[in-house]
């Protein structure tokens, strides 16, 4: 009687530890492909009219405590590489000219 307890709470741990296994791999493949779903013809390098930068930066700036400096720098960014990335923070690697262009000091100058 004792290793029929035994075998069933083997049992249930394996089923357990296994749904943690697929719940994990599940994340991680959604959240991977999210990440490629992202319009390159809207977000893409030279995706932008040098007069949508004023909108896009006003999106992309939105909800930052420096408006001012990440307005200024956006605009800049967006009127040399002509894209300014998704969202209000990151996802830089959709603009590689955007991501790439650094300060002095090596940070980026790209919000």
């Amino acid at each position: 009687m004792f290793s029929r307890k035994s075998a069933m709470a083997k049992l249930v741990s394996f089923f357990l530890l296994a749904l943690v296994a697929i719940s994990m791999v599940a994340t991680t493949v959604l959240a991977a492909d999210a990440q490629y779903h992202l319009d390159a013809s809207r977000y893409g390098p030279g995706s932008l009219k040098p007069s949508q930068c004023l909108p896009q930066c006003t999106r992309r700036c939105s909800k930052t405590q420096y408006h001012k400096p990440c307005m200024f720098f956006c605009q800049k960014c967006c009127k040399t590489c002509l894209c300014v990335p998704p969202g209000f923070y990151g996802n830089k690697g959709v603009c590689p000219c955007y991501n790439n262009w650094k300060t002095q000091q090596g940070g980026p100058k790209c919000p």
